[in-house]
């Protein structure tokens, strides 16, 4: 029995001595030091974290926070995407949206919700009453509008929410989709230097760019129940109304894709706009659309336990009033590690040197980091699962917060130093 206590002492000491010189080079190596910047290292098979650097402190998570609201679906979704709750009342089909983004998406296009609704005999009215949420999420840039990861927060979203302008070559020609806004284009610039689409602030009137060039882009529009009814319309070649009935918990469930394709763009492309109707999808489950009614369910339910309660005010991370710290990451990762078998996973997640926001970065023999990022003016930010070259599986998250260089140089001192993890543990 004496010898145990020393045994244990020294397999504690030498652990921790293990990991010692990382937590030196955090502290020195000026490519670390000049910024805000807080690391946790856990690792899986001695369940442990071995090391903390900063790890309660509160950073800004940026596109982190999809790792949150990937786990929120995880916890509440099923297989299948819900994508509209409906009923009949005499010669009249009601339907509700449900949040899902992947009607119509351009990037993503999925049709059930089109062919469920071209086929039905009844009157279609859109009701959009079961929504009671912003339109932006809280702390957004007001003059983020024009840009493709500001779309607006709708209940039934469609064609992603923006529209898709193409100029193919050095020719005055331009193409729309959807088709129905080719008349919302204003033929001459008002603005002479401009070298992208502009929409007016407050409506659906685009200007085209005065230069021309080869580009794409897509601007998020104004979103209405009544635009939304218009577009369906359109597409369905039949009549759609709009009527705000009060949502009926009696309704029926139409679904759609599987979740996971919704989840492997969301977390490798960071799309902003899954990522904020995933949480009204999350919230629909409850009969009601609001994203602040997710995030507080999840808080209370879920994630309870973690070390430090976040700050958690979007599904994206576009806001910066959202506020985590790493060891709360470090949490998260372990929760999601439980729910999903590691094959799955990592299918969904970035691969460093292979795809999403990663794929440029981590370059070996085979894939090593499979993670989730974050970044904005200031920020770089990586979470998610590291396997050494000795087959060491460690959950990592690394925030720097507070730097006046550019992003790619954050994500490429980084990339260094878990390449350095990578190579000697």
């Amino acid at each position: 029995m004496r010898s145990f206590y020393p045994l244990c002492l020294f397999l504690l000491l030498t652990g921790c001595a293990t990991y010692r010189p990382l937590q030196r080079e955090l502290h020195q190596n000026p490519q670390l030091a000049d910024h805000a910047i807080g690391f946790a290292l856990y690792d899986w098979e001695k369940q442990k974290m071995v090391v903390q650097h900063n790890a309660s402190h509160y950073f800004t998570p940026a596109s982190n926070t999809k790792l949150f609201s990937f786990y929120a679906g995880l916890v509440t979704l099923g297989d299948s995407i819900p994508a509209l709750r409906y009923l009949t009342r005499a010669d009249s089909l009601i339907f509700w949206g449900t949040g899902d983004p992947l009607l119509l998406n351009q990037n993503q296009p999925d049709t059930a919700v089109l062919r469920f609704l071209r086929n039905r005999p009844e009157k279609l009215i859109f009701s959009p009453a079961n929504f009671s949420g912003p339109r932006m999420g809280p702390g957004w840039a007001w003059d983020d509008f024009n840009d493709d990861y500001s779309a607006e927060v709708v209940p039934l979203p469609i064609y992603g929410n923006f529209v898709r302008f193409i100029s193919p070559d050095r020719v005055a020609r331009l193409d729309v989709e959807p088709r129905f806004f080719r008349d919302s284009v204003t033929k001459v610039s008002l603005r002479k230097f401009s070298r992208s689409v502009q929409r007016d602030e407050h409506s659906n009137r685009f200007d085209r760019p005065a230069a021309i060039r080869p580009f794409m882009q897509d601007v998020p529009f104004r979103w209405s129940p009544e635009l939304a009814a218009r577009l369906l319309a359109d597409t369905l070649h039949r009549a759609v109304s709009t009527a705000d009935i009060r949502f009926d918990r009696s309704a029926k469930t139409l679904y759609s894709q599987p979740v996971d394709s919704l989840y492997k763009r969301m977390l490798q492309v960071s799309d902003n706009t899954l990522a904020e109707h995933l949480m009204l999808l999350c919230s629909s489950m409850q009969d009601t659309l609001n994203t602040s009614v997710g995030i507080e369910t999840m808080l209370k339910k879920h994630l309870a336990d973690l070390p430090d309660k976040p700050n958690w005010v979007d599904g994206s991370g576009l806001s910066r009033y959202n506020l985590v710290t790493p060891r709360s990451m470090i949490g998260l990762l372990q929760k999601i590690y439980r729910k999903v078998p590691q094959e799955r996973l990592f299918q969904l997640l970035a691969v460093g040197g292979s795809t999403g926001t990663i794929q440029r970065v981590y370059k070996a023999d085979r894939p090593f980091v499979f993670a989730k990022s974050g970044s904005m003016t200031g920020v770089y930010n990586l979470s998610g699962y590291l396997i050494t070259k000795k087959g060491k599986l460690l959950l990592f998250s690394i925030m720097n917060n507070n730097f006046a260089g550019s992003v790619s140089d954050m994500r490429n001192r980084t990339a260094a130093f878990l390449t350095k993890i990578y190579q000697k543990y």
